[in-house]
Formats: structure tokens, sequence, C-alpha cells
């Protein structure tokens, strides 16, 4: 019989947690690291770029990926022979690795979790719940995995009950580009397929926590069905050409993972989740010895990669720029921020729109200004501000007509595509919407150089923020006539590999 202390649990999954939360699997890495010397669409090439360049710095620094730290999984499977010494339970236990965690002054990750879902919605603090499963197996040990998953690739998971007798592929091939690019790609898609609904869903997750290994699989050939439905769906959902960011090109997913259980004789449950260039996992071994011990990657595993400048690049002043200025920007064109910029997302939109229905001022000015859809990191030491990559866009969609028509807002910077009704509203006042990288948070943070809350500091990372810039990375996603990159770039790229226009060998 194996006796684990309770510090033993709590201590391995807080350190795991800071672990995940500045280094990638090695595999992504290399995956990543693949994508990006085949990639032939610049503007993806540059964004994959971005993803690794982050990903070094944050290994290096010890500073989160993502600005998006994570809803916390915690998988474990229980040996029978296992005895707990403990006064607390194992979820609890679970739950105060989590919370120190998130809480540690050394590197502060961003608490996202919000009690009470759909009343007041009040931030736990500490990032507390996390969502735990067990398993009881045969044995002495406690194995877990422990996972992050940022809100913008769970917000694309997808399920189904399709009949017997349907296609898995067609179904997934019909969800994968109505996922948009909120997810981050290139990603992983894990797919869950047989059970209950339940089941697929938790199939799904789990299928994530498994390496990258599709030119492995490529290499020595199909054993069964699930494979080959792997390197089917791999080959096909990357010739719909959505790319990296949903800007077009060639690898959209860098690996399908997919899990099946026995189900119902009148049931076909499938169910897709999506992880993000953020991708955070690990696993370990309790055995009684002690608190686990995770070992660094080497430095070495990182490509050194750096950011090519192009004829397209402009330098923007935010400070002086003007709608004239702005109408000369084309789709895709990269820019260079620098000046001052607001920032402001969900809860600070409704806040505003509130304000505005009600005929009243609004706590700062937005005549003018640019908008940058973010939540950052609480910054330590001598940061002015933590990581603070952009949020989905499309979640402000339903605001964007009114602040462009009430506050003379100029233009807003988010991740991801933008939906019929905000390139409607921006189309109608000659606006723009620019999209910073998705899974460059470090990067991004290290072109503010000042950080003040200005309004709603209530709303803790959700506050309005003026940030000072320079030279912040963004592409001009949707111009003032309301031509989305997001549609452009794929239907481009599809149709060049459909073509062989491109060296397609993925």
């Amino acid at each position: 019989m194996t006796i684990i202390k309770q510090e033993d649990l709590i201590e391995s999954i807080a350190d795991a947690l800071q672990f995940i939360s500045y280094y990638h699997p090695v595999d992504f890495i290399q995956a990543m690291d693949k994508a990006y010397q085949r990639e032939q669409n610049p503007a993806a090439k540059d964004a994959i770029a971005q993803i690794l360049i982050n990903s070094r710095m944050c290994a290096e620094g010890h500073r989160p990926i993502c600005q998006d730290t994570g809803i916390v999984t915690v998988f474990l499977r229980v040996g029978m022979n296992v005895q707990w010494q403990s006064d607390m339970s194992v979820t609890d236990m679970c739950n105060e690795g989590i919370r120190r965690a998130y809480m540690n002054p050394d590197n502060l990750l961003r608490a996202s979790i919000l009690d009470d879902p759909d009343g007041t919605r009040k931030n736990t603090g500490d990032n507390t719940p996390g969502v735990i499963h067990y398993e009881i197996v045969p044995g002495d040990t406690v194995q877990v995995h422990v996972a992050a998953k940022g809100g913008g690739s769970e917000a694309k998971s997808k399920f189904a009950m399709l009949n017997p007798s349907d296609s898995v592929v067609d179904w997934v091939l019909s969800q994968v580009p109505l996922m948009g690019a909120g997810w981050c790609p290139p990603g992983m898609l894990g797919i869950g397929l047989g059970g209950t609904a339940e089941k697929a869903m938790l199939l799904a997750k789990e299928a994530l926590l498994e390496p990258i290994d599709i030119q492995e699989l490529k290499d020595r050939g199909t054993g069964n069905r699930g494979e080959e439905l792997r390197l089917e769906l791999y080959d096909k959902v990357n010739r719909l050409g959505i790319g990296a960011q949903g800007l077009g090109g060639l690898t959209t997913v860098m690996d399908v993972k997919i899990k099946e259980y026995p189900t119902h004789a009148a049931n076909k449950a499938v169910a897709i989740i999506p992880n993000c260039a953020a991708t955070r996992h690990t696993h370990f071994t309790l055995d009684g010895s002690g608190a686990a011990t995770l070992t660094p990657p080497s430095l070495a595993d990182w490509p050194e990669i750096t950011r090519a400048g192009g004829g397209n690049v402009k330098h923007v002043n935010l400070d002086t720029v003007t709608h004239e200025e702005v109408k000369t920007w084309q789709p895709g064109d990269t820019l260079l921020l620098s000046g001052k910029m607001l920032t402001g997302r969900d809860a600070a939109h409704k806040k505003m729109t509130d304000l505005i229905a009600n005929g009243e001022d609004l706590p700062v000015s937005m005549k003018g200004r640019f908008i940058y859809y973010v939540g950052p990191v609480d910054p330590i030491d001598d940061e002015v501000v933590g990581p603070a990559g952009p949020t989905t866009a499309t979640r402000m969609d339903k605001f964007t007509r009114t602040m462009l028509e009430k506050t003379g807002l100029l233009g807003m910077i988010g991740k991801a595509e933008r939906g019929p009704i905000a390139i409607e509203a921006i189309r109608d006042f000659e606006s723009v919407y620019l999209m910073a990288v998705g899974g460059a948070a470090y990067l991004v943070a290290q072109a503010i150089k000042g950080a003040e809350v200005v309004a709603f500091p209530e709303l803790g990372m959700e506050a309005i923020y003026e940030f000072d810039l320079k030279d912040m990375p963004v592409t001009v996603a949707v111009d003032h006539k309301g031509v989305s990159v997001h549609k452009t770039g794929p239907e481009i790229w599809s149709q060049k590999i459909a073509r062989q226009e491109v060296e397609f060998d993925i």
C-alpha cells in the first residue's frame, strides 16, 4: 500500500501549473517550427513566428505564454492500493494546488474563474475551482494530468449526436470553418467519438493530453479505423486553407487526436474540442516518495527565429492618427503601433453601452481613439504590465455599432475575425479592425511602456486601461470598406491548395 501525503499532491499541482504557464510541450514547439518552415503565406508565417518568439521568451522569463492563463482541468488515475494521509478531500487538495499556483507572487497568473455564471459573475480571485475528473484503477500510484485551457479555444467546442450512418468527416469539416479563428490556430483538434453526450466531450478533452505524433503515424502507416480517420481529417482540415490565426495558409491543425468509446446502436456521439497556440498540459506520477519533479525543457529545443520586416510594414502614431490615414490601410498590412491606446473587453463594453443608453457620460473619451480587447496579467517586479495578448473580438460585436456611432471610436484591436454585424458597422463608419496574434501575450507586453487604469477599476483585469505603446505589431484585419482578411485569406489559400499552386505536403 502506498501512502500519498496531502502536501505532496498540493505542491505537485501548484508546481505543474506554474510549469505549464511558461513551458510549451516540446512536441508542440517542434510541430510549430515545422509549420513555420513550410508556411508560404507571409502573414501566417509572421503570426507563427510571433508565437514561437513569445514561447521562447516565456521559457526564459518564466512568465505566462498567454494572458488567459486558463481554467484548470485535472485528471487523476488513482490506484486502488493508495491511501491518503490528509484531512482534506482530494478535490480540495487539487483546488489548494490551483490556488497556490495562481497566487504565486513570482509569476502571478490571471484569475479568470467567475462564480454565479448566469448572475453576478463574481471573480473567485484565485482561479478556483478547477474541473476535476477521477478514475479508480489497479495499482499503487496516482497518475495526474494537469491542463490549463484558455476560454477562447474552449468556446469553440462542438458536439453533435449524429445518426449511425452519418459521416464524421463531413460533420467535422462543416464545423471547423464555423469555429473561426478564435481558438488561435494552428493547434490541435481533440475528437471524442462514441459513448454518450457527456462521454464524447470528456474523450475529446482527454485526447488533447496526448503528444503530437501525426508525422510518426504517417511514416508507420495506419493500423485501425481511428488512425485512418485521424490522417483523413488532418489532411482535409488543412486543405480548408484557414491557416495560422485564420489569415489563410497551409497549417490549420498540427494534429488531430481521436479517442473512442462503445456507443448505443441508435447513436453516434461526436465532439470536437480544439487546443490553441497556448497549449498547456503536463503529467506526473505520485508514488509516495514525495512531490513530483518536473524536468524543464532545454532552450535548445526552441528554434531561433527573427521576424522579417516587409515593405507593407507601417509605423502608426496613435496620438496623431487621422481618419484619412486609416483609410489608406489595406487588409493584411502590418502596422507597428506607438502612442496611447485604451483597453476594454466584455464587462467594460457592457458598462459603457449601459451608460450611453442612460444618456450618461463615459468616464473616458473614446473620440478618435483605438481600443484593445484585452484583460492583462498583473505585473511583477519592474513590469509595466503582465502578458497582454488579445481576447476574442467577436464577443464585442454586439457593442460595436453603438461604440462607433455614439463615442467617435476610430478603431479596434483584438483576436480573430469579426462577425457580420461588426463588419457592417465598421464599413458604415469607415472604421478599422486590427488583429493582434493570439498566443503571443508576453511578446505584445514588451511593446507596452506605460499602463494606467483610467476607468472601472472594480472590474479588475477587465478595467479600462490606457497603455503607452512603442511598436506593437498588428495586422489590418477589416479595412474601412469592410473587407475582412479572415474571409479573403482562407478563400485564396484553399483555392491555391486545390489548384496545386503551392507546395502542400503536410
